[in-house]
């Protein structure tokens, strides 16, 4: 089974579950992940992104696999969205 065939079939809980390998260098339940785990798990995520998520990232892996970055000018039209909890200005 290839790399796209797992992220084909892998379900949002199981990519949140190699994510959290991936950034924490643990399993959910708290069990250490190897080097070669890691390393596996984060091809996957990045394959995931890059297949099946519109990601709100500043960076990302796009679908044909190039670094996709956002321009500062939808960063800050991002950032100014109204629906935003609170606004720290005056500090």
């Amino acid at each position: 089974m290839d790399i796209i065939q797992v992220v084909d079939s892998l379900t949002e809980e199981m990519y949140q579950r190699f994510k959290c390998a991936v950034e924490t260098g643990k399993w959910p339940e708290g069990t250490v992940v190897d080097q070669e785990q890691r390393e596996t798990a984060m091809q996957i995520v990045l394959a995931y992104q890059a297949r099946r998520l519109n990601s709100e990232d500043i960076m990302t892996v796009g679908a044909d696999g190039q670094i996709v970055t956002k321009s500062k000018s939808a960063l800050k039209e991002q950032f100014n969205q109204k629906d935003t909890i609170a606004r720290f200005n005056d500090l």
